[in-house]
């Protein structure tokens, strides 16, 4: 299955998103089986991979895990494919659930793949989507047809959470990574009144911070 070995500079260079050792150790080896793939990023979440693409974007192709602690495969594909288009996200995956599909289309994902692929699916599935097209996984694509043929049958996760008008104001100002102070000049109005409007936040999302509450304003496209 080795291919010819080609130059550094032409190789496919891979990020993996993958939290459970086992599992990445397997997908790694996969990829190992073709000289063209070079893994140059294994991230334990999506939150780690966002902090190394920080440092390194020079990357072709991300397999995504989903579920993932700190910020999940879902919002990671978000924020990626708006801050680096040039990388393109490939789920891999156990979950194949129509919801779970869905999002990860609508979050930029350009494939589809779960984990027990073969080495030489996963092969087909990246250049494929290098090349312009899609991996999908046969199951996937059974089912990424019957979403696309009635979307109304996927319910959006789109979710208000009861939050006021001027909420979804300070909460949209958040996720431009302002403070208090700066965020009270925008909207003119007091920090105290944002810090309020903070905790009111907070308790309707069922959050503690403001990470948590980014994460879940993009997961649920409150923003």
């Amino acid at each position: 299955m080795k291919r010819e070995r080609i130059g550094d500079s032409n190789m496919i260079k891979i990020a993996l998103a993958e939290d459970n050792s086992f599992l990445a150790n397997s997908i790694i080896n996969k990829l190992g089986l073709f000289d063209e793939f070079k893994v140059k990023i294994h991230a334990l979440n999506g939150q780690d991979l966002l902090g190394k693409l920080e440092v390194d974007n020079n990357i072709d192709i991300i397999l995504m895990d989903i579920q993932m602690p700190e910020m999940d495969g879902i919002l990671a594909t978000k924020m990626i494919t708006q801050k680096y288009p040039h990388i393109k996200v490939i789920m891999l995956t156990v979950l194949d659930e129509d919801q779970t599909i869905y999002d990860a289309i609508q979050a930029g994902a350009k494939g589809y793949l779960v984990k027990e692929s073969s080495p030489q699916e996963i092969y087909d599935g990246i250049t494929q989507t290098l090349e312009g097209g899609g991996a999908l996984s046969p199951n996937i694509a059974l089912k990424a047809m019957k979403i696309i043929q009635n979307p109304d049958s996927v319910s959006e996760a789109k979710a208000d959470f009861d939050l006021s008008e001027r909420e979804l104001q300070v909460l949209q100002q958040l996720t431009k990574g302002l403070n208090y102070r700066q965020i009270a000049s925008n909207l003119i109005i007091s920090p105290n009144t944002v810090r309020r409007h903070f905790e009111n936040i907070y308790k309707k999302l069922g959050v503690s911070n403001k990470v948590e509450a980014v994460q879940k304003a993009y997961l649920h496209k409150l923003v």
